[in-house]
């Protein structure tokens, strides 16, 4: 980094960042998904635990619902020393914007609960990409041009989320949170193309079938030497065993959605 870039990143990190990890108990296709065990630990500590390796934030918010079967994503957090919060169960974009807002946090880093093996060197690097960009863009993500579902994130500020939630006039745009952001035209946006070898779009790694949770099962195992195992590890090993047939046929939900 050279020094007038690191001298932008040190004025920008003066902004507190968290990671908002969203989850909930009521999942239709996988209910209770995030207390599967894997490992004799449950699929949502796994993911929290490999947060916690990531450097350049300042908190790990886990963003849930008042509904009281989630209670126990609470208590999960309490016992992993992370902050909490619960707010509405099918308004999602305000139950994030909430958090923030509570939890004074300036930049937000938005993973789901489904991404339990997510590469936390790409969130890192996204992060701190988007410190250095701070002035100039709203939006940042890796997750569009070719990484596998379920390895990539979005970073963003509490300012532009507000704007945005202010704007919202689609149903869709409540229960997924930056759609508005990536609609509006207003918003300086950046997508991350990944390089070739981390390039595997139809890969899906993210907890929503039961077909995903086998998948995922053998990958933490396969690692359980190697806690902080990248995208490119998985990546590998999948080329190498053919486990990805195990969930290519689950359907995504997020790729029916119209930007």
């Amino acid at each position: 980094m050279g020094i007038q870039l690191k001298k932008i990143f040190l004025e920008n990190k003066k902004k507190k960042t968290g990671i908002i990890v969203e989850a909930r108990s009521d999942s239709t296709r996988l209910p209770g998904k995030h207390f599967l065990k894997i490992l004799n630990k449950p699929v949502l500590e796994h993911l929290i635990k490999r947060l916690k390796k990531i450097k350049n934030a300042d908190k790990i918010i886990v963003a849930t619902t008042t509904k009281k079967n989630d209670d126990k994503i609470c208590n999960l957090s309490k016992r992993l020393g992370v902050k909490f919060f619960r707010g509405s169960e099918k308004n999602v974009t305000e139950r994030v914007l909430k958090a923030a807002i509570k939890f004074k946090v300036d930049i937000i880093c938005r993973i789901t609960g489904d991404c339990p093996i997510i590469d936390t060197y790409l969130t890192q690097q996204l992060i701190n990409t988007y410190l250095i960009n701070y002035k100039n863009i709203d939006y940042l993500s890796n997750s569009k041009l070719g990484l596998p579902n379920g390895m990539g994130c979005e970073v963003f500020s509490k300012y532009a989320l507000k704007k945005s939630f202010r704007n919202i006039k689609k149903k869709d745009e409540l229960e997924h949170v930056t759609l508005n952001i990536r609609r509006d035209k207003k918003f300086n946006k950046i997508y991350i193309m990944p390089p070739k070898n981390l390039s595997w779009s139809n890969l899906g790694v993210t907890l929503d079938e039961i077909n995903d949770f086998k998948l995922i099962k053998k990958i933490i195992e396969h690692f359980k030497k190697n806690k902080q195992f990248q995208c490119k590890d998985v990546i590998n090993i999948l080329r190498k065993k053919k486990w990805h047939m195990i969930n290519h046929k689950v359907k995504r939900k997020d790729n029916n959605l119209k930007i």
